[in-house]
């Protein structure tokens, strides 16, 4: 169990991650809501590789 923790807090972090790029997006910040996003995504792929790789 206890490892996947460390996946599961950035499978989180992504999620939290996409709710302030969207957040930004919609006060029309797209630089930084991009850049929100890519940190999301690198954050949700690299908690899968974790728990696959």
């Amino acid at each position: 169990m206890n490892e996947y923790v460390g996946p599961v807090l950035l499978m989180a972090l992504a999620g939290i991650l996409i709710g302030g790029a969207q957040s930004l997006r919609k006060n029309e910040k797209y630089v930084p809501a991009l850049i929100c996003a890519l940190a999301a995504a690198v954050a949700f792929i690299g908690g899968v590789f974790l728990i696959y790789g």
